[in-house]
């Protein structure tokens, strides 16, 4: 915040991680800098929650005047505030959609946090880009989307990670299994006899007042309350508070409790139809239990597993996957490998860059920002190898197809011998003793590096030698490397300079051992002055 370019940062942190404490100090000091503060949240219900939270640390500081605009205000209230807002009178706000209105004026706006912006439109955020003109950006997230994520993994956006645990947390038991009455009963019974609280999410509208007999039937003994986005706003606020302060055992609601919702006496949470909620959702859900130190239950039912999409059941094997502490980040980079990166600049969020490639996609993004931000543009020469040699990652050894594609990018990447030396030590502790195919791929990368720094454009198999090509020679070093190997060398100056390796007889890893100490040796030769230089 207190550099001289604007702030555009993801704060990406599991649900009970502390990222409303950061955003709050954040605004703490804008405020303190004589900046107005706004605070976007995508519910009334975690609007004002997070003005409740305001309300009660700022009751110190009394000049600093704190406001929250929404469906629960009246039209005059709304009227109110936002004359006030205009003329600086209020310092901070924190609103719903309405922040978004084009009637919404501030005098100073300094900061703008935006939470959970998954839960925010491409119309929204084109809003929100005008609002951004000149001011600091701080946007929150446990699962952010696929495009948001893939612009602050390209440099587009700065991003923070929160991966410290809350004390005396534990991770939550989740169950994905086909629905049936039984489950239902006896999860709910379950929580109900240690004295907890149940969260089933119904996610219709229409309908779910019929659901709610059904589940009065089932469980007869338990207190149900309904709440969904189309209920009056003062019956809304009274049920989820009568559902806060124990009134109630289980509430049947719709996707409201997403975001933020902080009841720590519900510790089991049933979402039926969850093949129809997307990864990020289903992980937020999830977030909703397990607040306090008791240990959590979330049971995700689906139809039979046959009927469903083959997303569907990625999505639904990832959040069972992913159950340990931190997993929010690492459900985000699986659902941009399950949907793809989107638009940066377009209305999609999602899809797939089928014409051109992820990698290449993400490195024309990286050199598009590097020009941006005038930083140098420095290519890393690589020789091209054409060798008759096993060099590949087997199958039985990384069994994984994204790991194994994962770990040939970044041995494409290695370009000198302690990278070299780290990758097989960390495939070794990994999956085991180096297979010879796998090491020599290792070897082949950083011969390729070396060449590249040498001045190769192309090491090649012919007959029995490896032939390397010197389209500009360095002659001076070269030959030095020559006449500390005379016997393994052949030197042919035609119409592209080039040096033959004799590798009759040896082994594939003798002949890649071979070509990387020659080239080494070019690498480590002492520049010569050409009154000294006496080569025969």
């Amino acid at each position: 915040m207190e550099s001289d370019r604007n702030m555009d940062r993801l704060l990406c942190g599991d649900v009970g991680y502390g990222k409303t404490e950061v955003a709050l100090r954040a605004m703490f000091k804008a405020v303190m800098s004589g900046k107005q503060a706004a605070l976007l949240a995508p519910t009334t219900i975690l609007a004002e929650q997070h003005f409740q939270t305001l309300q009660s640390r700022l009751v110190n500081f009394e000049a600093v005047r704190v406001e929250s605009i929404s469906r629960f205000k009246t039209s005059k209230e709304q009227k109110k505030i936002l004359a006030d807002l205009a003329d600086g009178k209020i310092d901070m706000i924190v609103g719903t959609h309405r922040l978004l209105g084009k009637d919404v004026r501030f005098k100073r706006l300094g900061l703008l946090v935006v939470d959970e912006e998954q839960r925010f439109g491409v119309r929204h955020k084109e809003r929100i880009k005008e609002l951004k003109t000149n001011i600091d950006v701080l946007t929150m997230s446990a699962t952010p989307i696929p495009r948001t994520l893939n612009m602050a993994l390209s440099g587009i956006r700065d991003m923070s990670l929160l991966e410290t645990p809350p004390q005396e947390r534990y991770p939550v038991q989740t169950y994905v299994l086909e629905y049936a009455d039984t489950i239902v009963r006896d999860a709910v019974l379950r929580e109900i006899d240690r004295g907890g609280q149940v969260f089933y999410l119904f996610n219709r509208v229409q309908g779910i007042d019929l659901f709610a007999e059904h589940l009065r039937t089932l469980v007869p003994q338990a207190r149900i309350a309904v709440a969904h986005g189309q209920m009056d706003e003062k019956l809304l606020e009274e049920v989820v508070l009568d559902f806060y302060n124990g009134a109630y055992d289980v509430l049947l609601c719709t996707t409201i409790i997403e975001n933020g919702v902080d009841i720590p006496g519900a510790n089991t949470i049933i979402v039926q139809d969850a093949h129809r909620l997307g990864l990020a959702q289903l992980y937020q859900l999830r977030g909703r239990v397990g607040r306090s130190n008791r240990l959590a239950y979330a049971y995700f039912t689906v139809p039979p597993l046959h009927s469903l999409s083959e997303d569907a059941v990625k999505r639904l094997k990832t959040i069972e996957e992913f159950t340990q502490m931190g997993s929010g980040f690492k459900i985000a980079l699986r659902d941009l490998e399950i949907r793809g990166a989107g638009d940066l600049l377009g209305g999609e969020q999602h899809g797939h860059m089928s014409r051109i490639g992820y990698d290449l996609y993400c490195k024309m993004v990286r050199e598009s920002v590097d020009e941006g931000l005038g930083r140098k543009k420095e290519e890393t020469p690589f020789a091209a190898v054409e060798v008759k040699i096993n060099a590949y990652l087997d199958d039985d050894w990384i069994s994984s197809e994204a790991v194994r594609f994962a770990t040939y990018r970044r041995i494409s990447e290695l370009t000198d011998r302690d990278d070299v030396t780290e990758m097989r030590e960390e495939l070794t502790d990994r999956f085991g003793p180096v297979p010879p195919a796998a090491d020599a791929l290792l070897s082949v990368a950083y011969l390729r590096a070396l060449g590249g720094r040498a001045g190769v454009s192309v090491i090649r198999q012919e007959k029995d030698d490896f032939v390397l090509f010197f389209p500009k020679p360095d002659l001076k070093r070269i030959l030095r490397a020559v006449s500390a190997m005379p016997e393994d060398c052949r030197v042919s100056a035609g119409s592209v300079f080039s040096i033959a390796l004799k590798t009759a007889g040896k082994t594939d890893a003798e002949k890649l051992a071979l070509a990387i100490c020659f080239l080494e040796r070019i690498e480590q030769a002492p520049d010569i002055s050409p009154n000294t230089a006496n080569f025969s």
